[in-house]
Order: C-alpha cells, then structure tokens, then sequence
C-alpha cells in the first residue's frame, strides 16, 4: 500500500489542490522564462490566487490528522482557484476585445528618472500589452486556458468537498 493511499480524502485533495495549481503556475513560468514571452500586469494577477491555492493545498495535505481543518483550507484552495479563472476569464476577455482592460495594462515607467533617462527607458523598453494574445491553443488564449483549467479544477475540489461533507454522519 502506498502512502498517498493511507492519506484521508482532504489530503489528497489538498494535494491535487497544490500540484493542478503548481502545475498551472508552472506552465506560466515555463513560457516566461523558457519560451521567453514577457508577461502582462493581469498575467501577474492570475498569479497570486494560484500561489494561495497552492499554500492551502499543502497545508490540507499536511492537515491529515485535522480532517475539518484540512476541509476549510480546501475551501480556501477553491476560492482563489475560482478567483484566478474570473481574472482569467476577464483577461481573455480583454484579449478577444470583448471589454476593455485596465489603463495599467500598458506597463510601468520607474519614478525618479532624469528627462534623458525616461526618453532612453522609453525607446528601449518593450511594452507587454494585456490586450494582445502573446500565446493561443485552438484558438484560446493562455489567459482563457487558466480560467477553464482552474475552474475545472475548482469544480472536481468543490465536488470532493461536497462528497466528503455528504459522507459524514
């Protein structure tokens, strides 16, 4: 018997949790520095739920002798996992020019720089636009792929959740 086996459901799903968000944010990191595609500001935001998940997971796989406190870091799991696909979601949006994007989107200048300084940051600095699709698969952004695959996984973890609630005398 494995060891994986003798861990209570929360666990394991704590530990889907972590690697379906690692794998995620992983995936975006590997395009960042691998694959060389600079992210956006809304690329970043996706980010930080995906790290909360990520911590929470963990922390519900190691809950294993605290099955309700492995069951409410499941929750919090769920919730950014739903959270980074809204943003998702709202970044594919603005991609496909369904909305506009935040006026932040078009990148940041340091402060504190010298007239000649700013003219030669902004000749050389390449602008990430949140409103250009740097990367597509069958036609869906790497922005829309984060809010369908998240929120699948959010669903399968919200469902486990609920079996698990339902199983409970």
């Amino acid at each position: 018997m494995t060891a994986a086996a003798l861990l209570p459901t929360p666990s394991k799903l704590g530990l889907l949790a972590a690697l379906g968000s690692g794998a995620l944010l992983g995936g975006a990191l590997y395009f960042q520095y691998v694959l060389g595609l600079a992210p956006c500001e809304m690329c970043h935001w996706q980010r930080w739920p995906h790290i909360a998940a990520i911590a929470a997971g963990l922390l519900a796989a190691a809950s294993f002798a605290w099955p309700r406190l492995a069951l409410v870091l499941l929750l919090v799991a769920v919730t950014a996992l739903l959270v980074t696909a809204a943003i998702g979601l709202f970044h594919a949006g603005v991609e496909y020019r369904w909305w506009t994007g935040p006026q932040s989107c078009a990148g940041g200048v340091p402060r504190g720089l010298s007239a000649e300084q700013l003219k030669q940051y902004l000749l050389g600095a390449r602008m990430v636009r949140c409103d250009e699709t740097m990367w597509a698969m069958w036609g869906i952004s790497m922005a829309g792929w984060n809010a369908i695959l998240s929120a699948a996984l959010a669903l399968v973890l919200g469902w486990g959740v609920a079996s698990r609630l339902r199983a409970r005398p």
